[in-house]
């Protein structure tokens, strides 16, 4: 469906997204949040454990995420004070003296954290999750530095920022990278994953380096980009992109390189992602979605991310990791 001013509206896709950091929620904290169009409320219980239900109460109304507190394992709706649970049951109603109705519940969103992020799963049935989110290890590793991170909210499609992982010709026109060489994407044995490789040449504190950037990607939700190639040192840059609706998109990013880096390059590295975000920010705010886009023979890695991404949308079949490979070229 095209809207009036040429944009595709595409749905919301299925899969992990992130909705928060997992610092913005210490115990018995609750907060509002907007994700799949959609108002959800996210709280932290007395135990530590995360939930996110939608917001508003099965009474009247009224937003859990507006006045809501912790009270122990549940939220307490600030209007008259019914307690729901991590699973969306209304537990106590504190002025009546039967069992809450079997009416009285909100939805819950599966959950689980990561990597310093807090994921839901949205799916457009609520089906179950297909896939586990991994924990990478450089976050646990006392050897990279203390991740820091950054966030953005774009007028774009969450599709419209995905597609930049297999566009490597866009490196050379956008941010610069002339050097630009060879890359290729691999599908994986399970369909919702697939690893990119590209090689540059990069300038550094430390003089050229002929570099390979390794990107691997879960989903529409979550992508890992590794730089290899500057002696030992090790650079990650992780991003958790989540659909606000089908016109706006959340993307936060956690940087991290490895200690014998920081003082050298380290810096310069997370200033230089950072940077190229911003390039590439005046693209999406101004370009619309083509549906059935014109390729040329050399956009190989595009055709592949097309058939794979429709998997993630209502009424597509499942992916084959097969056709994958013959999508790959």
């Amino acid at each position: 469906m095209s809207t009036g001013n040429g944009h595709t509206e595409l749905p919301i896709p299925n899969g992990w997204f992130a909705v928060a950091w997992s610092r913005d929620l210490a115990k018995g904290e609750v907060r509002r949040a907007r994700y799949f169009e959609q108002e959800l409320v996210l709280f932290r219980t007395r135990e530590g454990r995360v939930y996110v239900l939608d917001a508003y109460c099965p009474h009247l109304g009224a937003h859990l995420g507006e006045g809501g507190r912790v009270i122990g394992e549940t939220i307490r709706c600030p209007f008259h004070a019914w307690q729901f649970g991590g699973d969306g049951v209304c537990t106590n109603i504190p002025y009546s003296k039967k069992a809450p109705p079997k009416k009285a519940r909100v939805r819950s969103w599966p959950v689980e954290e990561r990597n310093g992020f807090v994921f839901v799963w949205h799916h457009h049935e609520q089906a179950p999750p297909a896939w586990e989110i991994p924990q990478l290890p450089e976050f646990s590793d006392a050897n990279w530095t203390e991740p820091r991170t950054s966030e953005l909210t774009v007028p774009v499609h969450i599709q419209d920022m995905a597609e930049n992982n297999c566009d490597p010709v866009h490196f050379r026109f956008v941010h610069g990278n002339l050097a630009l060489g060879e890359s290729s994407v691999t599908p994986g044995e399970e369909s919702h994953y697939f690893s990119a490789w590209s090689k540059t040449n990069q300038e550094t504190p430390l003089g050229a380096f002929d570099t390979e950037l390794e990107r691997e990607t879960w989903g529409l939700g979550l992508v890992s980009v590794r730089t290899k190639g500057i002696g030992d040192a090790g650079l990650l840059m992780l991003a958790a992109t989540s659909p606000v609706d089908r016109a706006t998109t959340t993307s936060r990013w956690i940087f991290t390189v490895t200690q014998d880096m920081a003082d050298l390059a380290g810096e310069d590295f997370i200033a230089g992602l950072e940077a190229g975000v911003q390039q590439d920010m005046r693209i999406w705010k101004n370009k619309i979605h083509r549906a059935n886009p014109v390729l040329c023979e050399a956009d190989t890695e595009l055709a592949f991310f097309r058939k794979w991404v429709r998997q993630f949308y209502p009424n597509d079949r499942p992916v084959r990791v097969a056709d994958l490979k013959e999508a790959r070229g």
